[in-house]
């Protein structure tokens, strides 16, 4: 595991000019999808990983310096307001600052402003779907807003929160319930606060939804799901297949980067000199992604103890690395 996510920042890393934010970062038509979610993806990922690792740690080590190159490209927070007087009530300024306020960085300001805009009526009363009001929920509580009595009832409207009957699971399901996870969980550093009935649930259909998308190619989905893997095991101690390790890591390019999926196998063959651009936009949220689940394979919960030797478990196989 240590392996995989040290190959996985690695390859995020020889790509931090791709996640930079360009002149047009404040503009009215500025494509948020090609600046802020990757350099808030990328926050949220380090985040996690320099919470879960020690200092001394290689792997905390590059987090960090990723960590902190994002936070430069914010100009240490001073962005965020600017976008937040150019839009209001867009609530991805404030997702975006939660990754960053989880690993302490702040800006006071900021937060006021937000605290401000999060008392109208029009901000409570913003239509988002039950997955993304829940996350707007917890990046409010990382910077302090509270709104009484909110979040609690957004879990049961949400796909994985209503148990559904699991032959319901698809694509946007998947993407759906992951994120369910890792908001109620803290991305990975709170899986103690997933509901029992949520972690029975997942102990019971997670094992063949996940096998389902590594069959057929859906690799970032399939790392998405190794981490909410990872993540019950920190309650169950039970770790994902070695085997659905082996196959997402298959799907690795020549410098430890993931694709998305397998759908567009000519541009992945034709490496990341066919198109950097768009070969970035293919691999960058799945490597990403993969980092996260590795390290949270990788970290043992408190008082649980490491695999046997030789990297197997009693009755099990040891994932690869």
């Amino acid at each position: 595991m240590r392996t995989a996510a040290g190959g996985a920042l690695a390859w995020v890393d020889s790509r931090r000019a791709d996640f930079a934010l360009g002149e047009d970062a404040l503009a009215a038509d500025g494509e948020v999808d090609r600046s802020w979610k990757p350099l808030g993806e990328l926050a949220q990922v380090c985040a996690t990983v320099t919470r879960l690792t020690e200092p001394a740690d290689p792997l905390h080590a590059r987090a960090r310096e990723l960590l902190d190159f994002a936070w430069q490209e914010t100009r240490e927070g001073e962005l965020f307001p600017r976008l937040q007087r150019l839009e209001p009530f867009a609530t991805y300024p404030l997702e975006v600052y939660a990754a960053f306020a989880a690993a302490g960085l702040r800006h006071p300001a900021f937060e006021q402003a937000a605290a401000v805009v999060a008392r109208t009526r029009g901000w409570r009363l913003t239509e988002q779907d039950p997955t993304r009001r829940l996350g707007v929920l917890r990046a409010e509580e990382r910077c302090g807003i509270h709104r009484f009595a909110q979040a609690p009832p957004e879990l049961p409207q949400t796909w994985l929160g209503g148990l559904p009957e699991p032959w319901t699971f698809g694509r946007d399901a998947g993407y759906a319930l992951t994120h369910v996870v890792f908001h109620l969980g803290d991305w990975g550093r709170d899986a103690s606060a997933l509901p029992p009935d949520l972690v029975a649930y997942l102990g019971d259909w997670l094992p063949p939804w996940l096998d389902t998308c590594l069959e057929a190619g859906l690799w970032d989905l399939g790392a998405e799901l190794l981490a909410v893997a990872a993540t019950v095991a920190r309650t169950t101690g039970e770790d994902a297949p070695a085997g659905d390790w082996r196959r997402l890591l298959a799907a690795r390019g020549p410098s430890g980067e993931l694709p998305l999926d397998d759908r567009d196998l000519d541009e992945i063959a034709a490496g990341p000199g066919s198109d950097g651009d768009r070969y970035f936009l293919h691999h960058y949220h799945s490597t990403l992604m993969a980092a996260f689940a590795a390290v949270l394979a990788a970290a043992r919960p408190a008082g649980r103890p490491e695999p046997a030797a030789a990297g197997r478990r009693p009755g099990g196989q040891g994932a690869p690395s």
